[in-house]
């Protein structure tokens, strides 16, 4: 139950603001279709971070338990740095062509966007730390719908009341607190559950 809330916390608050998230604000201003949108958004980041939760899973089989711990903790604390700084939409992600439809344009463009940013690099992080691939991977998705479903139906009204760089400092804080305790933690404990 850990991993999944972990999971879900620290992605719901790295997403506000992030370029994922914007996506979300552009396709919605875009097509005013919310639900293929939702649906499009909750496939894509199952697939996306299904793959990183098996690549982070994969590390824990790759490293020994030393090597693991420093490289998640420092990878923690950089992810840290990263939530503070803000992100923008690439171009390319903005313009997927529609002749998909929108659930299709939504998929691939949200796939696309997912692709090294912040909540999948936590993905792979949070996977090679917990041992429940599935609560990882059902924490982190849910964590993306907590934070990109009001963005869909709201927009922008919620966009300018929301204090992303306070909800950035948060998330960043929390980053950092898990990388400190698992560089000086003796052994990794949550490996097991």
């Amino acid at each position: 139950m850990d991993a999944f809330l972990i999971a879900t916390g620290i992605v719901a608050l790295a997403e506000i603001g992030d370029k994922t998230q914007l996506l979300s604000f552009l396709l919605a201003a875009r097509y005013k279709k919310p639900w293929p949108i939702i649906v499009g958004i909750l496939v894509a980041t199952l697939a996306n971070h299904a793959l990183a939760g098996a690549v982070g899973s994969w590390l824990t089989h790759l490293m020994g338990p030393d090597t693991l711990r420093w490289v998640l903790g420092i990878s923690f604390i950089l992810m840290a740095g990263w939530m503070l700084v803000p992100d923008k939409l690439d171009d390319e992600t903005s313009s997927v062509s529609p002749r998909f439809g929108v659930f299709w344009t939504t998929l691939i463009a949200f796939f696309l966007a997912e692709m090294g940013d912040k909540t999948q690099v936590a993905t792979v992080a949070l996977a090679a730390r917990y041992a429940s691939l599935f609560a990882v991977v059902a924490g982190t998705t849910f964590g993306m719908m907590i934070a990109n479903v009001p963005a869909v139906l709201i927009g922008d009204r919620m966009a300018a009341k929301m204090p992303v760089k306070l909800v950035h400092g948060i998330a960043a804080l929390i980053f950092a607190v898990l990388g400190g305790y698992v560089l000086f933690s003796e052994q990794l404990p949550a490996l097991a559950g």
